[in-house]
């Protein structure tokens, strides 16, 4: 059987980005099976009782127990850490599970969080729901602001959150500064890579410790399943994560992580063609008279820094309905080929109001703080031909009278 060059990391690393996405971690079983192997089973077997007992101990090498390990599970963390250029990754059941376990394996009671306020809304609750009943606080702060940020922090501060390009606003955080900064006062940032992923950016790069995402987005592309990740360096993952996650479970599911890693191998080729398709539908509206956010359009008050950091800007971008929320509801409503849903990262196109579905937790003053209008609407653009994404979204201006 030929050797599998996939499973050797010192390999992988030398390889480029395209070959990372359809080849890294892949293990083969005696079969010698060209797609990786799919392993549902949540136990494993041992030739000995010494044989379970030294791998109990840390002893020998081998699976103990699937919330533990995986083979599959383990090929897709292998394949993500090689892409993201980070030492070790584990991978989650959700996104929200991988923000949520990247931030509790860390922190104390007593310790104070810095976060970006422009944010998808399950990760603010976290910070104003879970976070401070264990007496852990935090600060918001207008993540686009590098002041903002150094004035926030104090004697105990051990975190900085956030996402960039941010969900929906797509606000920008300086990485290059902001980690920065955080290295210089031992703080450890940890960066929502969601909306572009390691195709359209690599925040460890810029200096971030800890790179987090929702894999249900882009990573598998398709709707199909839930997952996380979080990657970081190896001694952050075996000393802080790793035990959280073994003893608490937010374990990824091994058929999950075959649909994903399935997903993965044509991320290079998906993302940045969506993304040259939501310039192209952005362009549209921006000519229309409509007021887009889009990182990639000279009208975005952080152009430059896009550049400096993105190889490109992704599929999502908000838009607004002029006079509000219910014109807002209109044109969603007249959609033909693009799909209401709440969902990102899809190969099909999908649009939704964030202000009364992904941020609707945050309550008015929430939304308000963090720049989300009534009259926002957030969309995923897809592998469609934009030209017939233009021609929706045209008439369905039309008819909300936009």
């Amino acid at each position: 059987m030929k050797k599998t060059t996939g499973s050797d990391p010192a390999v992988t690393a030398r390889w480029r980005p395209a070959t990372q996405a359809v080849r890294a971690g892949t293990l083969r079983s005696q079969h010698g099976e060209t797609s990786e192997a799919l392993y549902l089973t949540s136990g494993y077997s041992y030739d000995s009782a010494e044989e379970v007992a030294a791998r109990f101990a840390g002893e020998a090498e081998g699976m103990q127990y699937s919330r533990f390990r995986n083979p599959t599970v383990d090929m897709l963390q292998n394949r993500i850490a090689a892409m993201e250029g980070a030492e070790a990754c584990l991978v989650q059941a959700s996104g929200m599970a991988a923000m949520t376990s990247a931030l509790l394996c860390m922190l104390s009671a007593g310790d104070h969080v810095v976060a970006g306020r422009a944010a998808f809304g399950s990760c603010r609750w976290i910070l104003d729901n879970v976070l401070n009943r264990f007496g852990i606080t935090h600060t918001v702060v207008d993540g686009t602001d590098n002041a903002a940020w150094e004035a926030a922090v104090q004697p105990n501060t051990k975190v900085f959150f956030f996402e960039t390009p941010a969900n929906p606003t797509m606000d920008l955080v300086d990485l290059e500064f902001v980690c920065g900064l955080a290295k210089s006062k031992g703080i450890t940032t940890i960066v929502d890579n969601a909306f572009a992923t390691s195709v359209l950016q690599k925040p460890m790069q810029f200096g971030a410790d800890v790179v987090a995402y929702s894999a249900t987005k882009l990573m598998d592309g398709q709707g199909r399943v839930m997952a996380g990740a979080v990657c970081g360096s190896k001694q952050w993952i075996d000393e802080k994560l790793s035990p959280f996650q073994r003893n608490t479970g937010p374990v990824c599911a091994p058929f999950n992580a075959w649909v994903v890693m399935k997903g993965l191998e044509t991320l290079p080729l998906r993302a940045p063609a969506q993304s040259a398709n939501a310039l192209q539908v952005a362009q549209f509206l921006e000519d229309r008279g409509l007021r887009v956010l889009h990182p990639w359009l000279e009208s975005h008050p952080q152009h430059r820094l896009a550049h400096k950091q993105m190889v490109a800007a992704g599929p999502i971008f908000a838009f607004f309905a002029p006079k509000g929320r219910e014109q807002a509801m209109a044109i969603c409503n007249a959609l033909e080929l693009i799909d209401i849903s709440n969902n990102i990262g899809d190969s099909k196109s999908l649009m939704c109001h964030p202000a009364t579905t992904t941020h609707h937790n945050m309550g008015p003053e929430g939304r308000a703080e963090a720049g989300i209008e009534d009259g926002m609407l957030r969309i995923n653009v897809g592998l469609e031909d934009p030209l017939d994404l233009i021609e929706d979204l045209g008439q369905a201006l039309d008819r909300a009278g936009v």
